[in-house]
C-alpha cells in the first residue's frame, strides 16, 4: 500500500508545552451532536501541528475574542468577525491533552487541544 503525504501532513502533533505557531489553515463546520457551527483553526510550528475548534455560541465567544486579542485583531461592536483574517497570524499557545465524554456513547474521548493564547 501506498500513502500519499499532501503538504502540510508531513507534521506530527505538537508535544505537550507553550509553542509559537502560525494560523496556517481555517475550516468551517457544524458540531456533529447539538449542531453548533465553529470554526477549526490548524495551528503549526516547526516541530508539528495541533488543530483547534472553537465554537459560535454564547459559551464559546469569550474564547474566540481572545484569540482574536492574541493575534492583534481587536473586536469592533457591530462589527462581524472574519475567521479569514487568522489565516498567517501568529501566536503563543498550550498545548495538552483534554479528556471529556462523549455526548452520543458517554465513553472517555481524548484530543489534543490548543488553550492559553497569547501574543507571540
Amino acid at each position: 500500500m501506498k500513502i500519499e503525504v499532501a503538504k502540510g501532513e508531513e507534521k506530527g502533533f505538537l508535544p505537550d508545552g507553550r509553542y509559537t505557531v502560525e494560523i496556517t489553515a481555517i475550516e468551517e463546520g457544524v458540531s456533529e451532536h447539538q449542531q453548533v457551527p465553529f470554526f477549526a483553526a490548524r495551528m503549526e510550528s516547526e516541530e508539528g501541528y495541533v488543530t483547534q475548534r472553537f465554537y459560535n455560541s454564547e459559551a464559546g465567544h469569550p474564547i474566540i475574542l481572545q484569540l482574536y486579542a492574541a493575534v492583534g485583531i481587536k473586536p469592533e461592536a457591530g462589527k462581524a468577525l472574519d475567521t479569514k483574517q487568522l489565516i498567517g497570524k501568529h501566536l503563543s499557545v498550550e498545548v495538552s491533552d483534554h479528556t471529556y465524554a462523549d455526548a452520543a456513547t458517554g465513553n472517555e474521548r481524548s484530543i489534543r487541544q490548543a488553550t492559553g493564547f497569547r501574543a507571540a
